[in-house]
């Protein structure tokens, strides 16, 4: 049993600061000498770097549609026992989930971990309706804990008072902080949301300066006292993590670089835990890794570095030769446009990549994919036989046009769309699409890769 003092942060809706504001608190109270762990509610990759980069503990993925309840209990446990506070940054607005319904939504994770929740709330323009906004959100779910309020992007003083006193007197919920305009410090974005932290060479000095900047206006010690008034945690069954860790019967070969760092890390671990040394490597400079018995290739960027992808030769030629042995290469999103024939960007340049799979990308202006999916396998591949059926999720403003009939490695049924679609490549040692899963979710699919890989160090391709 351990008390393992936690805190939600959740939003009114996207936009109001949300991010800014969790990474900004979880800045400040790993600045006060406390081990802060940082969690992030639902699919995201780049919010959880800015996390990792703030509190020097690495942020996890509470994702209830991949993980399911007790998988949220297992993951959150399991990485925060040996913290002083965890905190965890909600997704969209605070009861946005999955489709129309709660499952996967901050309140919904905010409920399976009996966690407090702070509401941050966008209060330009805005006065005594501030309260009739946060009364509706308090009234909505009697359930979920929430505990009080921080209100960003503020007047001024006596803005702050007009609105703390509405809320208060109409909420009965404390205000327990506020800020004006982070002027110099919004967290910059792009078209996949915000700007990785691989990409930034100020990061440190920003997270100072946004960790300063919420110390002005928030009630430190009204939230460490939320946080720690919580219920104990019950350590719940190891269900996903049932072994104990592998002793490295492969080497798995984890592309992980400014182009592709779409990765969650509870994945990666369940994948060491199952026998998988990981040989960290980079498309964008150096060779190809030796002795690999495999390889992943995760999602991002690699639009933005078309270029020094293509020139980067070596890799791609060792890349090549691996695929052409027999290796097994598995490869989401922005892995898959790695491997196909060429990738066209936003201003109609185009680079050739690496040739495996037999087609060819192109980037949209507005979104080609958004939101959960169930895929069900439509032939046998490295992580699923045919028939199998993954939970996923998909984000993507690229298109892939296949040179051939392929009959893709997944037909797709997405949230809230009527009809179904067909994605990806699966053919003998390799298997591409724009699906992301979560292996810590599908720990079979993990499994199946893994013996792949063994098997190919063991001089089969099967």
């Amino acid at each position: 049993m351990n008390n393992c003092p936690r805190l939600v942060i959740a939003g009114v809706h996207s936009g109001v600061g949300k991010t800014t504001v969790a990474t900004a608190v979880m800045a400040a109270l790993a600045g006060m000498g406390l081990k802060v762990q940082p969690f992030k509610v639902g699919p995201d990759y780049i919010d959880p770097g800015y996390h990792t980069a703030a509190t020097g503990r690495v942020s996890r993925n509470l994702d209830a549609w991949f993980l399911g309840e007790e998988g949220i209990k297992e993951m959150f446990a399991r990485s925060s026992g040996d913290a002083d506070i965890s905190v965890i940054e909600g997704v969209m607005g605070m009861f946005d989930g999955r489709g129309s319904g709660a499952e996967g939504s901050t309140a919904h994770v905010a409920k399976i971990l009996d966690a407090p929740v702070i509401l941050v709330l966008d209060a330009r323009s805005m006065a005594r309706s501030a309260a009739a906004l946060v009364l509706g959100y308090k009234n909505f779910d009697p359930e979920v804990n929430l505990a009080g309020v921080f209100l960003n992007r503020v007047g001024g003083a006596r803005h702050h008072k007009l609105l703390r006193e509405a809320i208060e007197e109409c909420c009965g919920l404390p205000v327990t902080g506020w800020a004006g305009r982070w002027e110099g410090l919004e967290l910059p974005e792009r078209h996949l949301g915000l700007l990785p932290t691989a990409e930034r060479d100020n990061l440190r000095q920003l997270l100072d300066g946004m960790a300063a900047r919420i110390l002005e206006g928030l009630d430190t010690a009204g939230i460490l006292e939320l946080a720690r008034g919580v219920r104990p945690v019950y350590r719940p069954e190891k269900k996903i993590f049932s072994s104990p860790p592998g002793s490295g019967k492969v080497r798995l070969g984890v592309v992980m670089d400014s182009a592709f760092n779409f990765y969650y890390r509870d994945g990666l671990d369940l994948l060491a835990s199952m026998g998988a040394e990981l040989v960290y490597c980079s498309a964008l400079e150096g060779g190809f890794p030796r002795e690999i018995d495999g390889l992943y290739i995760g999602g991002g960027f690699p639009e933005m570095f078309a270029r020094e992808l293509s020139a980067n030769l070596d890799f791609i030629r060792g890349l090549r030769e691996a695929w052409a042995r027999g290796m097994p290469i598995y490869a989401e999103c922005g892995g898959l446009m790695y491997l196909s024939r060429g990738v066209t960007d936003f201003q109609g340049n185009s680079y050739p990549m690496a040739g495996i799979v037999p087609g060819e990308c192109r980037m949209q202006k507005r979104r080609a994919g958004l939101g959960y999916v169930t895929a069900t396998a439509l032939k046998d591949s490295i992580l699923s036989a045919v028939g199998g059926v993954l939970k996923g999720h998909e984000f993507h403003y690229s298109t892939l046009s296949m040179d051939c009939r392929c009959s893709g490695a997944y037909r797709l049924v997405k949230e809230g769309m009527e009809g179904d679609g067909v994605d990806g490549y699966a053919q003998d040692n390799v298997l591409a699409s724009y699906l992301h899963i979560h292996f810590a979710g599908h720990p079979e699919a993990a499994a199946r890769f893994i013996g792949k890989c063994s098997a190919y160090k063991n001089g089969k391709t099967q």
